[in-house]
């Protein structure tokens, strides 16, 4: 039987250090264009209180979202070890696009899987490429993708990137655009006969757009001095915490009975990395439908130094873990993980995987 196996990972996170002080002294205005009446000081604890985020990564001026895309896919295939040439697909998750610093507007011509194949230098005309648009939970969706593509035979090796360029797309007005981070993560996935649950062993997303479609949309900036047509991130940060921990922890439970698992059969859970207090309150949440309570190291977590990179947060923790950098955290033959991620649209989705 036909199993989709990861078979290398790599990551890239920009150089830049955005901390938590560089934002003292930016003006945030709330969503009525009227200042805070608080301090900056006071802001930014408050925002690290709830969110645990220290810093964020930002990309350099001169570097784009298709480069960083490409950095971590040339790391994918180095630690996969195969000929570019082999691969079938490339599933690029992204939301903005190539996007160029100064200027906020998004550009998908040509789209970020084809500059990506581009800058890879691959000839093969086969081997096809596309954007992978779903909001946070896009690399996750593009997974499950990859895996359809391969139990239907129609492919037997997919890179799968993830990659977003969010610094460029937030309003400096916005107190909200403190969350938000640049970086990218990919993995090459590969046909594996296997009689015994390996790789990916069930899947599955749900849409929530009756109410919830625009919880997270593109914006004017709030500050009522800047005449300008662009628009930025927007979200409804109480309205996504309370859908999330209503929806969330079902979905996850549902993929681990979709894959004839129990919680104690998990070893570890990626979670996007939205905010640590609503990720910590969803895997508590995710327990108590088991009568449990979390084990320690149960929820690895980056948002702390890396912000929140949408797409790229998921692949970009579990290349870490699996290369052995990040703190005690490791996966070893026979573990089986969770990869789960909600966002925009809204979308959750989640994978059960054993290595």
């Amino acid at each position: 039987m036909k199993k989709t196996v990861i078979i290398g990972s790599g990551h890239y996170l920009p150089e830049v250090k955005k901390k938590n002080t560089d934002f003292l002294q930016s003006n945030f205005f709330d969503e009525n264009g009227k200042p805070y009446p608080n301090s900056n000081k006071d802001i930014i604890e408050k925002f690290y209180a709830i969110t645990n985020i220290e810093e964020r990564r930002y990309l350099r001026p001169d570097q784009n979202n298709s480069d960083m895309a490409t950095l971590a896919a040339e790391k994918a295939i180095q630690d996969a070890n195969i000929d570019p040439e082999t691969l079938d697909y490339l599933i690029c998750a992204t939301n903005f696009g190539e996007v160029v610093h100064g200027n906020p507007r998004s550009n998908f011509m040509p789209s970020i899987a084809s500059r990506v194949k581009n800058k890879l230098r691959i000839k093969n005309p086969n081997m096809v490429v596309y954007d992978m648009i779903f909001g946070c939970p896009g690399w996750v969706e593009a997974m499950i993708q990859a895996d359809a593509f391969i139990k239907s035979g129609k492919a037997k090796r997919i890179l799968v990137v993830g990659s977003e360029t969010l610094s460029r797309v937030v309003d400096p007005n916005d107190r909200d655009s403190m969350i938000f981070a640049d970086g990218a993560g990919a993995v090459v996935v590969e046909a594996a006969d296997s009689d015994s649950p390996k790789g990916i062993i069930s899947h599955n997303t749900l849409s929530y757009t009756y109410d919830e479609a625009y919880y997270l949309y593109n914006g004017p900036t709030y500050n009522p001095e800047k005449k300008s047509d662009d628009l930025y991130i927007k979200m409804k940060g109480r309205k996504i915490y309370e859908f999330a921990l209503l929806n969330v922890p079902k979905a996850i439970q549902q993929t681990i009975e979709d894959a004839g698992l129990d919680i104690t059969d998990i070893s570890k859970i990626l979670i996007h990395q939205a905010n640590e207090k609503m990720d910590a309150a969803i895997i508590k949440r995710l327990y108590r439908l088991y009568k449990q309570k979390a084990p320690e190291g149960a929820m690895p977590m980056t948002i702390g130094k890396f912000g929140n990179s949408s797409v790229a947060t998921v692949p970009t923790m579990l290349d870490l873990i699996l290369k052995k950098q990040l703190g005690d955290h490791q996966l070893n033959e026979g573990d089986t993980i969770v990869m789960t991620s909600v966002g925009a649209g809204m979308h959750i989705n989640a994978i059960v995987y054993r290595f």
